[in-house]
């Protein structure tokens, strides 16, 4: 795949989630409900909504980091060691700062 079809690709997955971003938004700022059983099946929407945005925006935050990667002439590089990162790993992670060698050992 080449750089360009990625960028759209991530612009266009920034694009979907900024406005399901904005959705979730809207819907934590409705006024809560009287009835104190629905305030609270309410509450427990909400907070499974912030998990979710929480989760969206710590995405947006990796798509703006390869935005800046592309732009910088380093998308697709190892920010840890420099070497290219596969088109498989890219493929499955659009936004992946880090090879798979040094990702697992990162995580482990």
């Amino acid at each position: 795949m080449d750089l360009s079809t990625r960028k759209q690709a991530l612009e266009a997955r920034r694009t979907e989630l900024t406005g399901h971003l904005s959705e979730v938004e809207h819907t934590l700022d409705a006024p809560m409900p009287k009835d104190w059983e629905d305030r609270a099946s309410e509450r427990q929407g909400d907070e499974v909504l912030e998990s979710l945005g929480k989760a969206e925006l710590d995405e947006l935050r990796r798509i703006d980091a390869a935005l800046a990667r592309i732009k910088a002439g380093t998308y697709g590089i190892c920010a840890s060691c420099g070497e290219m990162i596969s088109d498989a790993r890219l493929d499955l992670l659009p936004a992946a700062p880090l090879c798979k060698t040094c990702a697992a050992e990162e995580a482990g």
